[in-house]
């Protein structure tokens, strides 16, 4: 494929040179959701419609073209994987007894926790059927293998909920299961539908996984530090569910004697006053576990970059690497 005449250096440059592509996709996912149940189709669309930046889509579609992919696999996985990125948001509102989403009414708070469940449950069997259609039995290996994996992460970070004792490599092995995995293997789906090496195949992998660990971090650390308008939840939402992520295992490292025991107690009540998330902020300032955070997720973008140093120069390529600055820069 020829460079595109633009240059693509952001996002949005991204997502204008490959709009037809997303239009089709889109379609896609329309289509996948269309039920005769018509609870389905408002829970689904209600979320799917919501905000969402279509990330895993996104790079289902340039990773199958960094591959000189030319057929419509890629758009029925595209639809996929968002379905199964929206089933477990549904199941993660429900656990975490959230009302809001990406600044709208969580499903469960419109239509109830047993709707959002059943739902969710809807959405991640219609994406292995909509897999299975595709008569790949690598894709179905590669699907099956991710959706387990990530109920075991969640569960593990349900396990370590308000543990004041988890460590660094617990909270990576969660983020791993819970985001990077999926992300992983949508990269590595593009590179199966394509037929490429085993060899590349793991490169799209690694650069998805990266990606993913990445976006995540982010993530969390964004939790502490965006606007939230721009974050589409209460600030320090983490922290009242007793989810600790790095920025706070970096704190609990590196605080003092007499300040711990104040974090722990602002851990264990669970409900965070504003006063509450304003000392834990000023001690991440104090304490640079801000900066530590974000440090760890461009240092995995740094490796997925160096993955990608590996293809030629391309349109997609530059998209790829387009999409790993957005992973770590978006609203910080």
């Amino acid at each position: 494929m020829k460079l595109h005449e633009k240059p693509i250096n952001t996002i949005s440059d991204v997502w204008d040179i490959y709009r037809e592509d997303f239009k089709r996709v889109e379609a896609q996912i329309i289509e996948d959701l269309d039920s005769e149940v018509s609870l389905i189709n408002d829970v689904g669309y209600h979320l799917l419609k919501g905000g969402g930046k279509r990330f895993r889509p996104l790079l289902m579609v340039l990773c199958s073209r960094l591959c000189d992919y030319h057929g419509t696999d890629d758009i029925v996985l595209a639809s996929v994987v968002e379905f199964i990125h929206t089933a477990t948001l549904l199941h993660d509102d429900v656990v975490d007894e959230a009302d809001v989403r990406r600044g709208q009414p969580a499903a469960r708070s419109i239509w109830g926790n047993q709707a959002s469940i059943l739902v969710g449950d809807y959405m991640y069997s219609k994406a292995l059927y909509k897999a299975v259609t595709l008569k790949n039995q690598e894709v179905n290996e590669i699907l099956s293998t991710t959706t387990k994996k990530m109920s075991e992460g969640e569960l593990l970070q349900l396990s370590k909920t308000a543990d004041i004792n988890i460590t660094e490599d617990e909270y990576l092995k969660i983020i791993d299961s819970k985001t990077a995995i999926l992300i992983a293997a949508t990269c590595r789906l593009a590179g199966v539908i394509s037929e490429t090496s085993e060899e590349g195949k793991n490169s799209l992998t690694r650069i998805g996984w990266n990606i993913g660990m990445a976006f995540q971090l982010t993530d969390d650390t964004l939790d502490y530090t965006a606007a939230k308008e721009r974050l589409g939840k209460t600030l320090g939402k983490d922290l009242s569910e007793g989810k600790i992520t790095l920025p706070l295992l970096h704190l609990l490292k590196n605080c003092s004697d007499t300040e711990k025991p104040l974090i722990h107690r602002i851990i264990k009540e669970g409900k965070i006053r504003n006063e509450d998330l304003e000392f834990i902020q000023t001690l991440f300032k104090k304490y640079n576990s801000i900066n530590y955070s974000l440090t760890k997720a461009k240092g995995y973008i740094k490796t997925a970059k160096q993955e990608l140093s590996c293809y030629e120069d391309s349109a997609p390529k530059q998209a790829l690497i387009a999409v790993a600055n957005y992973a770590i820069m978006r609203d910080l």
